[in-house]
């Protein structure tokens, strides 16, 4: 590598001469001399000669070959960070406000494949040896406007990049997207990473990783960090929005991965403990850690991918499903578990429906086969009255919004506690063993649309006539008013 050693060699004996000069003078600077240095303008000579030596000194980068800054930028980030990178040949160096290099079209190397594709990655080294390519020191690298792709070959890149040294190196990524793919290089999933950083904590000697993300429009925070002593990577996730917060210890040392989180949501603890094999994931989901009576069993499949989780809760808060706002909503609006290589299945049976006396037994059924979503054989009670089912149903997204369509059969174990409770008039109490009908709900709208409406097997043109939109509100009690009204209107109907 060929060096512009006069040049270099030029510069040092500049840099001496004003020590010197520096030196000699601010021994001067006794009171009874400050005059007679002022006017001889030495002090003003000097800063100006330090100045320029400062700016000469801090361009010194300049004069080096382009390609060859490349390489030894790319050997020292590999040899400092395990971090296989490809810099343009051509970088763009400046010293303000910090002396950095930026690359332009770089890519980075993992698993022997290319995760990271960026327009800009700059690279900051320390103000001391800037005289030799071979001795300048990397501070600090800045990843902006990157896109990772990742898949389930590639997925710990970022718990594996905890294992460098980062006393004297930090890394940080700035508005960039992590693309998670499937082995068909479909994209299941997108993280925007609003700010993302790995540092050593000098107080805790540990190495931390922290980030700000969205995911499906959710913003969330995760700080991670490792313990190599016990083995164990502890990361902790925090949803505002959700009030939701997940703090986590996996134990990596045995060829079965173990752990277990504390699940805050809303001020109200559980917990998970799991097991990670190499194509599956078993978990148990408990409520509290004595006495639990909340419970999911769920497992896994990486290879293929297939899942079933099983669950069984006193009781179960349905808002979850059907607020528009809430995080299952949003995960179906983005249409990609609409994937015929996803196959999963809930199931989940509750005593009782959360803050409703009136709904109990619940039995959900939710899956998705073949890129198709939906609730077929969900079945619910209110109180002894009447059982209810769903068949045929289907979750799409139409205009930008969540739609559920689908057929709705409602067996009437007792049309007379029903009439009691809607203070139905005697003479339109007629019996009623069987309703079906075939509705569409719109999550964001919060309307439901009845139609082909058939009692005990006859179509009913006047029911249908009566019952057709209905239009909940967020206020529980008005529903509850509208409803019973709007039911009474169609009895009315059917009975007259």
């Amino acid at each position: 590598m060929s060096k512009p050693k006069s040049s270099i060699k030029f510069f040092k004996n500049i840099s001496n001469s004003i020590n010197s000069l520096l030196e000699k003078n601010l021994n001067k600077l006794k009171i009874d001399n400050l005059i007679k240095i002022a006017k001889s303008n030495k002090i003003f000579l000097s800063i100006v000669a330090l100045v320029i030596l400062s700016l000469s000194y801090l361009s010194i980068p300049n004069i080096y070959n382009q390609s060859e800054i490349s390489e030894e930028l790319k050997k020292d980030i590999f040899k400092k960070l395990n971090l296989k990178i490809n810099l343009s040949q051509r970088l763009d160096y400046k010293f303000f406000p910090r002396p950095h290099f930026t690359s332009k079209d770089s890519s980075i190397i993992f698993n022997q494949k290319k995760i990271l594709e960026t327009k800009n990655i700059k690279i900051y080294v320390s103000l001391e040896n800037l005289f030799s390519l071979k001795n300048m020191k990397i501070t600090k690298i800045i990843i902006e406007d990157a896109n990772f792709n990742l898949n389930v070959n590639n997925h710990d890149f970022f718990t594996k990049f905890l294992d460098n040294n980062f006393v004297e190196n930090n890394v940080i990524i700035k508005n960039s997207n992590i693309f998670f793919r499937n082995i068909n290089n479909e994209v299941l999933f997108i993280n925007k990473i609003l700010r993302a950083s790995y540092f050593y904590d000098s107080k805790e000697l540990k190495n931390i990783f922290y980030s700000e993300n969205e995911i499906f429009n959710l913003p969330y925070s995760l700080e991670i960090f490792n313990d190599k002593n016990e083995k164990k990577l502890y990361s902790k996730l925090n949803i505002d929005l959700l009030k939701l917060q997940i703090k986590n210890d996996h134990f990596y040392n045995n060829r079965i991965k173990t752990g277990s989180s504390e699940v805050i949501f809303n001020k109200i603890k559980s917990i998970v403990k799991y097991k990670l094999g190499e194509n599956n994931l078993e978990f148990n989901y408990f409520d509290k850690k004595d006495e639990p009576n909340f419970l999911y069993k769920g497992n896994l499949n990486f290879k293929p991918f297939y899942s079933s989780i099983n669950g069984i809760s006193e009781d179960f808060n349905l808002s979850h499903l059907l607020s528009n706002n809430g995080i299952f909503s949003q995960i179906l609006k983005t249409e990609l578990l609409n994937n015929k290589n996803i196959d999963f299945k809930l199931d989940l049976k509750a005593d009782r429906v959360q803050y409703s006396d009136n709904f109990v037994n619940l039995f959900l059924n939710f899956k998705i086969k073949e890129g198709l979503i939906d609730f077929d054989k969900t079945f619910i009670s209110w109180k002894d009255y009447a059982n209810f089912e769903t068949l045929n149903s289907l979750i799409y997204v139409k205009n930008g919004q969540l739609v559920l369509d689908g057929s709705l059969k409602i067996n009437l174990i007792s049309h007379n506690k029903i009439f009691q409770y809607l203070l139905t008039p005697k003479k339109f109490r007629k019996k009623i063993k069987q309703i079906d009908l075939n509705f569409n709900y719109n999550f964001d709208q919060k309307v439901i649309d009845i139609k082909d409406i058939r009692i005990d097997g006859k179509l009913s043109k006047d029911v249908n006539r009566v019952i057709n939109n209905i239009s909940l509100k967020n206020d529980a009690l008005k529903n509850k008013v509208y409803l019973k009204r709007l039911l009474n209107e169609a009895i009315s109907n059917y009975s007259g």
